[in-house]
């Protein structure tokens, strides 16, 4: 990408903020039906995994879920217009927060170590601001660095817009994650995709082996930290986000279990809403040793 064509695209989304929410939806509506009919090597990535996780649904069923869940991929990517750079009472106006009130409570002003899992649901950035929009803790996520980078640099910032965010890559190692918690600051943790067979481990999800990383597992023992599940819900209004309670029984001294009780309770969330996870990922790219590639 040029920096002409990265530098059009980020003030193409600067203005999308200022334009009327339902017209910005509706943009992305329109991208995303468009897309699901032209980027054809990602349809089948979707509609693959959909066969993998949902072999009870007819193929009509999968086919309005693989369409729905290119339309929440175009919404929540024009959503980070407004996220990013709309006035701060109209993010918070578009952003609502449910669930146990003690936990959302305990998120602001609390003190002691906590991570925040949240799954790859077209919400996920949504929710980050909510939440730190509402806390001065200190608040650290891990991303994976984009190959421009400008983009990059509006990614970083859109995220340490609010509060008081700390951005680290997947290379900056364990240490200062670790740190962060012990010091009693939030970790907001996405942890449900496939990164490849180094420091994985094989679980299954929906049934199907997939290569996870247990880094829940060790860092809520690591950090000595409790384990509060935050689901993000695309609305018609906004966003909803929803603080699930925290687990009681997480983690044990088995990170395999751990990571195989993840994705089962991830299952359960994902079946409230299955198009609005984050499908367009390979999620089954990694094979266990001798099974045939799924894409």
């Amino acid at each position: 990408m040029s920096k002409l064509t990265s530098k059009l695209g980020i003030g193409f989304m600067r203005a999308l903020a200022h334009v009327p929410f339902p017209l910005v939806r509706g943009f992305g509506a329109v991208l995303g039906r468009v897309l699901h009919v032209l980027a054809v090597p990602r349809r089948r990535v979707v509609d693959t995994n959909l066969a993998l996780c949902f072999p009870a649904k007819s193929a009509a069923e999968r086919r309005r879920m693989a369409r729905q869940t290119f339309v929440y991929v175009a919404q929540s990517w024009f959503d980070r217009s407004w996220l990013w750079h709309a006035p701060e009472a109209v993010v918070a106006r578009r952003l609502k927060v449910v669930g146990t009130a003690d936990v959302i409570e305990e998120i602001a002003h609390g003190h002691e170590p906590m991570i925040l899992f949240a799954p790859h649901f077209y919400g996920l950035d949504a929710a980050a601001t909510a939440l730190t929009m509402h806390t001065d803790r200190p608040s650290t996520t891990i991303y994976t660095t984009q190959r421009d980078p400008m983009v990059d640099q509006w990614v970083s910032e859109g995220r340490k817009r609010f509060g008081n965010v700390i951005t680290l890559n997947r290379v900056d190692g364990i240490k200062p994650i670790v740190a962060g918690l012990r010091k009693g600051g939030l970790l907001y943790l996405l942890p449900d995709m496939d990164f490849g067979r180094d420091q994985t481990v094989f679980v299954p999800f929906y049934g199907v082996q997939a290569a996870t990383v247990p880094s829940l597992s060790r860092f809520a023992r690591l950090g000595r930290a409790k384990v509060v599940p935050v689901v993000s819900k695309l609305t018609r209004d906004g966003y909803e986000i929803e603080v699930l309670p925290a687990w009681e029984d997480f983690p044990s001294e088995d990170a395999v279990a751990d990571t195989a009780l993840m994705n089962q309770r991830l299952q359960g969330y994902i079946d409230t809403m299955p198009s609005q996870y984050y499908w367009v990922h390979r999620r089954f790219k990694t094979r266990p040793e001798g099974e045939k590639p799924v894409y």
